[in-house]
């Protein structure tokens, strides 16, 4: 008989490809994962990892356990929320990790729905960049994410995650007061190759969707100043250090100051937001409310 539990820790360490970050996450000892993983070789009578100086890989025979894992804890999951239901579960804590545009686009108006049609339900907000939150949640910190679409993001056919769309929003070009292009309605990516860019750090997922929708108008960006802030990017483009494309939701409420904001014509980059839990456990009874107030929340954010 395979005990579930390790196959909790056979998938973080896939997703971590090292035991060290895996029993991190898992609040364990590296010493206790590699137990745990050893006993599960013996009850499943294969060698499911391969270990070398730069981590672990899975075995042909561990992949395919890794598939059977998927299913078995999505089940597991799902048995977990009908008992929930069952019990008539309406009370409890629930974390959701979001980034900062995210919170103020829509966990927070869908805490206002969720005081008046859920009081019981009490949701911490913790604030993730775009690719932090969905580890957070497969890792079992948070239950619920608000991310992002971003290059090597888990796609919507992914075993382990249940996704509900939230609402998507282009990036605008942020210029210099009294740049040559500001005065146009509309501005091609391509007249700004020459420029010097402001923009977020490599690993944030804003950063990758630059970088494509420079590399699709036929350009590599020069980026010279680095923030994860958009008031402090816009604030350096105010200051005319550059140019940058900030999401739409980013400049909302935000001051202009020495700035034009313009639409970006031709293919747009666009930001798509996404809300995420751990597939089978989007009908439990105090996660479904609130996956619901995110999409009313959400709702008529997309704007093109």
């Amino acid at each position: 008989m395979i005990d579930p539990r390790r196959l909790r820790i056979l998938r973080a360490v896939a997703d971590h490809r090292t035991v060290t970050a895996a029993a991190s996450a898992l609040y364990l000892t590296p010493s206790a994962v590699s137990q745990q993983l050893t006993a599960l070789e013996q009850e499943t009578g294969h060698t499911l990892l391969i270990r070398g100086g730069r981590g672990v890989r899975l075995t042909a025979a561990g992949e395919i356990l890794l598939h059977h894992t998927h299913t078995v804890l999505a089940q597991l999951e799902r048995a977990e929320a009908e008992l929930e239901a069952y019990a008539g579960g309406t009370a409890g804590d629930v974390t959701v990790a979001a980034f900062a545009t995210g919170i103020a686009e829509v966990v927070a108006p869908a805490l206002g729905l969720l005081a008046g049609d859920h009081p019981g339900i009490r949701v911490r907000v913790r604030d993730a960049e775009g690719d932090e939150s969905l580890p957070l949640v497969l890792d079992g910190e948070a239950e619920i994410a608000v991310a992002v679409e971003y290059r090597g993001a888990p796609g919507v056919d992914d075993l382990r995650l249940a996704r509900v769309p939230l609402y998507a929003e282009p990036f605008d070009a942020v210029l210099p007061a009294g740049h040559p292009l500001g005065a146009a309605d509309r501005i091609a990516l391509a007249e700004l190759a020459h420029e010097r860019w402001i923009g977020p750090y490599p690993g944030n997922p804003c950063h990758d969707m630059v970088l494509l929708a420079c590399e699709q108008a036929g350009f590599q960006p020069s980026l010279v100043h680095s923030s994860d802030d958009f008031r402090a990017v816009v604030a350096l483009a105010g200051a005319g250090a550059g140019v940058a494309l900030v999401p739409r939701a980013a400049l909302r409420g935000m001051a202009w100051e020495g700035t034009v904001v313009r639409a970006v014509s031709g293919p747009v980059p666009t930001r798509r937001v996404f809300a995420a839990v751990r597939r089978g456990a989007e009908h439990h009874p105090l996660l479904s409310p609130v996956l619901d107030a995110l999409a009313k929340a959400a709702a008529g954010l997309s704007t093109g």
